[in-house]
């Protein structure tokens, strides 16, 4: 499999970030890592010997970003309004670099978005917010509400980056016509602790009437590593 390292120093964030990327060619899918993972999560994770295939055979290229949570929703050490400030740059660096990049690498226009858990969340975030930009996502095993890291803090720049408080209050027609057209999957596992999590978001996601999908694997398991490869690659199709 062909895997490349790339990192820069990016002016969103102020220092270097790392990239992975897997494969040469084929429909671009960012994943973003878990809460505490970081760019090399599903390669550590033996990931991408799930996904083979679509490296090789030119499917899919996999970028494999660094990690968000650590300066944001899991530094306890700073205050809240901080912590969603310093996310908002790391969606800067998606937005005005990361994506730039993958255009330069890539002429498929269509970019998938995923990842795991707190991944999940800024996938999803990111296709509500930028849906021309973002065209599927496949949000595996995640929640997406963070006033569990806000400490009950409320401000607009928290309200605006939580889906389960913005979406049900959002009447723009045309934003939600865009949200419409992105191909939306939420998935979950049998005994996935998240599942229930993923089931509100869903339903609030109907509330607005944005076509997606919902599905449960009917599977067991106390790692999810040994089913999430599986899941994104059957749904990247």
């Amino acid at each position: 499999m062909m895997r490349t390292y790339k990192s820069w120093k990016s002016p969103s964030m102020g220092k270097e970030m790392e990239l992975l990327i897997y494969g040469k060619e084929g429909t671009p899918v960012i994943l973003f890592p878990s809460a505490h993972g970081s760019y090399k999560e599903w390669e550590d994770r033996n990931g991408f010997s799930i996904l083979e295939e679509q490296i090789n055979e030119g499917y899919n290229q996999f970028y494999c970003v660094e990690s968000f949570a650590d300066e944001s929703f899991m530094n306890e050490s700073v205050d809240p309004l901080i912590r969603i400030q310093r996310f908002s740059q790391y969606q800067a660096y998606i937005m005005d670099e990361l994506l730039p990049f993958i255009s330069d690498n890539n002429s498929n226009p269509f970019v998938i978005v995923s990842g795991v858990a707190l991944g999940a969340y800024c996938a999803l975030l990111m296709a509500l917010k930028y849906p021309t930009n973002f065209h599927k996502v496949i949000g595996l095993c995640g929640y997406y509400d963070i006033s569990v890291h806000m400490n009950d803090v409320i401000d607009d720049s928290i309200y605006y980056n939580n889906p389960v408080e913005f979406i049900p209050n959002l009447n723009d027609d045309k934003l939600l016509k865009f949200i419409s057209s992105v191909d939306i999957r939420l998935l979950n596992y049998k005994n996935d602790p998240t599942k229930e999590a993923t089931r509100k978001m869903s339903d609030i996601l109907w509330l607005k009437f944005i076509e997606h999908e919902h599905y449960v694997w009917d599977n067991e398991t106390e790692d999810l590593w040994t089913l999430v490869p599986n899941m994104l690659k059957d749904n990247l199709f």
